[in-house]
């Protein structure tokens, strides 16, 4: 998916670089093939084993991390 990607975004820059009519539409395209189509995918396959769950915050992580914040120091 990733190198469809990478020959449309070649062929719209050659596109636009010839001044072609439909070289605007042709990259707005691949934005939205990269951005709707291809974005989703990624997340899905980097995600899926639950290897996220380290990096989100909850309130036993929060109470870990400001223990001790509210002491006066001498």
């Amino acid at each position: 998916m990733f190198v469809i990607f990478i020959v449309w975004v070649t062929v719209g820059l050659y596109l636009v670089n010839t001044d072609h009519e439909k070289a605007q539409i042709v990259m707005g395209l691949s934005v939205f093939y990269f951005s709707f189509l291809f974005m989703p995918f990624f997340i899905y396959y980097r995600y899926r084993d639950g290897k996220y769950k380290k990096y989100i915050l909850n309130d036993e992580k929060l109470m870990k991390a400001f223990k001790g914040q509210g002491k006066e120091r001498d």
